[in-house]
């Protein structure tokens, strides 16, 4: 059964956040450098040619209240990343990282202001706008052989669902280095990933060395709206991969998301 409960948010200082902050940044540097988990960092020249998925979003959305300049200002961040990532080939056993690839997005690398989320609220910072390439490279994985080992979704719904293409929660948010997107390659297969950009949009596909015979889909799974306790909404799902070959069909859990609604829902009546 899906969990429901979720606690009215407590207000941390700057001071405690900034140390908590750079505490866990330490901490999985000390776990990039010691761990023994075999990370990929190689750009192949090899061009494969079997696609596994493909998928894009737009880079440029009008919000109610929120300056363009930093969804300006998210291209450049944009453009940025995915030249780290961008011909990345994922070999057998090796571990995918985005945060270990990109590093840290700072001023002095040409990383510009954009848009941010903190504690619900939206707001700015350098590298701001890199959560869309977290949101394409899961939405990628999901309909792929990767494993997905590590992945984060904002504990606050801020945006209504307005032309959203994929289910609420399909996604991967990103902070430098601790909430990251990782992926294992637990298969005989070598996979390449692909990212570009257009005037319109962020482009990515995932391809693979050998032929992925398996065909993946994603589904969202019990979703509602409840009001809790202390007055304010939550919502919740799930994300479930089926993976179908031949007459066979598996199912599996991807993630569960449970956040804070920051606008007021419609309600209906059985809530």
């Amino acid at each position: 059964m899906i969990r429901t409960d979720i606690h009215k948010p407590k207000n941390r200082s700057q001071i405690r956040q900034f140390i908590g902050r750079e505490f866990f940044i330490l901490k999985r540097k000390w776990s990039w450098h010691f761990s023994g988990k075999k990370y990929a960092k190689c750009v192949g020249n090899d061009q494969f040619t079997n696609s596994v998925f493909k998928h894009r979003s737009m880079i440029m959305r009008p919000l109610a209240g929120v300056d363009m300049q930093l969804q300006e200002n998210k291209r450049t961040n944009l453009k940025l990343a995915i030249e780290k990532i961008n011909g990345l080939q994922i070999k057998p056993n090796e571990l995918f990282s985005l945060w270990k690839l990109v590093g840290r997005p700072t001023k002095e690398d040409g990383y510009l202001q954009g848009l941010v989320l903190k504690n619900g609220q939206i707001d700015s910072g350098i590298g701001g706008g890199l959560c869309q390439l977290g949101n394409l490279l899961f939405w990628i994985f999901a309909h792929s052989p990767l494993n997905i080992v590590e992945r984060y979704r904002h504990g606050y719904d801020v945006f209504p669902d307005v032309n959203r293409k994929i289910p609420f929660g399909a996604g991967a948010t990103l902070a430098y280095n601790y909430i990251d997107l990782q992926a294992q390659n637990s298969t005989k297969n070598t996979f390449s990933i692909r990212l570009w950009m257009d005037e319109e949009y962020l482009h990515g596909e995932l391809l693979a060395e050998m032929p992925v015979v398996e065909n993946y889909q994603v589904e969202e799974r019990n979703h509602h709206i409840r009001q809790q306790f202390w007055g304010g909404y939550s919502r919740h799902n799930q994300i479930v991969q089926i993976k179908k070959l031949k007459n066979m069909i598996t199912e599996k859990l991807l993630v569960e998301n449970h956040a804070i609604m920051m606008y007021e829902p419609l309600i209906s009546s059985e809530y």
